[in-house]
């Protein structure tokens, strides 16, 4: 099936100044803008700005006050930039269930890859080079695919610290999501490519309940990190991964290959599905392993492609990795949703 097919199969902020965290869970309804928000609407018919981009260039470069952005229903084909703010950002897309990315109404899409600009950020659907920014139930989608001479094609390039999406869909082909650097959270969340769609060189992400999803055959994470003394790490907790539909083909996939020498990635308490290899982490290439001081662990995950004759370079740990461990203390931190954790 391609990609184009795939990708329309499954496509099947709002708070208040300063923006509290998401009510309780029998609250989940996100449909209109709470007091203060831009609002965006495709139509222009309910809101000011018909772009993200628009209302993005609306907001207080300078101003520490908290600021939100509210997007009604709609596909909004447009590469958005959001430049480092002083103080904190929400964006919200309007949803029915708040606490899940399949209710997503509002979603960004835009079509470019490495072979037309100057870096791999500049290919991101969504630029985000803001830190101290939460958004929620929005859809960010690179369309362009894969011809393997056209380079990377990203859907979020996250370029600053306290970063949290949640409820969010991030669907691509190569190198989906850029943590480059920072802390980020990925909570509640679908995640969707082939090649190294989880990325960065110096980004320190936690996943938190998240649906990976493979559409072709390839690796789920590149882990950047080039020495002892780079922060970066990716944790994948209490997730699923799998194959989009079942055309992918069983044992087609890695959990990650070391992008460089220092690559550090776990995967814990989660469903790994069949489409895995049995050896679950890959060398680099053939030409260069770069193996010889990966941190690649796993703990206490369940399901077909959980088990099998792992790779030399992989470790099967002894206990899980802590979130205080890898994020810090979640006290006081706005961009912490502690009710998506």
């Amino acid at each position: 099936m391609k990609l184009s097919l795939l990708l329309a199969a499954f496509c099947s902020v709002v708070l208040a100044n300063p923006p509290p965290s998401l009510p309780t869970r029998q609250e989940v309804v996100r449909t209109t803008p709470e007091q203060g928000s831009l609002i965006v609407s495709h139509n222009g018919t309910l809101g000011i700005y018909k772009t993200l981009q628009a209302a993005v260039n609306a907001l207080s470069k300078t101003t520490t006050t908290a600021q939100s952005i509210f997007i009604y229903p709609g596909t909004y084909k447009e590469q958005v930039y959001i430049p480092a703010l002083k103080g904190p950002v929400t964006i919200q897309g309007s949803t029915a269930d708040a606490r899940s990315y399949k209710n997503n109404t509002a979603e960004l899409t835009y079509n470019l890859a490495l072979k037309d600009v100057t870096s791999n950020d500049l290919t991101a659907t969504l630029r985000n080079w803001s830190p101290n920014t939460k958004i929620y139930n929005l859809n960010i989608v690179n369309t362009f695919g894969h011809i393997a001479t056209n380079g990377q094609n990203l859907a979020i390039s996250a370029q600053a610290t306290n970063q949290g999406y949640y409820g969010c869909q991030f669907r691509g082909y190569q190198d989906t999501i850029l943590t480059n650097k920072g802390k980020q959270i990925y909570s509640n969340s679908l995640i969707t490519g082939a090649v190294d769609f989880i990325y960065g060189s110096a980004g320190v992400a936690w996943f938190e309940e998240v649906d990976i999803r493979t559409i072709a055959q390839g690796a789920i994470t590149a882990s950047g990190r080039d020495s002892t003394a780079n922060p970066s790490y990716f944790v994948i907790n209490n997730s699923t991964v799998d194959g989009i539909d079942s055309t992918i083909a069983k044992a087609s996939t890695f959990l990650g290959r070391p992008w460089r020498a220092f690559a550090r990635v776990v995967f814990q308490h989660s469903y790994i599905g069949a489409i895995v290899k049995p050896a679950g982490w890959s060398v680099w290439s053939s030409t260069e392993t770069r193996t010889s001081n990966v941190e690649f662990g796993e703990f206490n995950n369940t399901g077909p492609g959980a088990s099998g004759p792992r790779a030399s370079f992989g470790k099967r740990l002894g206990k899980g990795v802590g979130f205080a461990e890898v994020i810090g203390n979640s006290g006081g931190q706005w961009w912490i949703d502690a009710s998506y954790m």
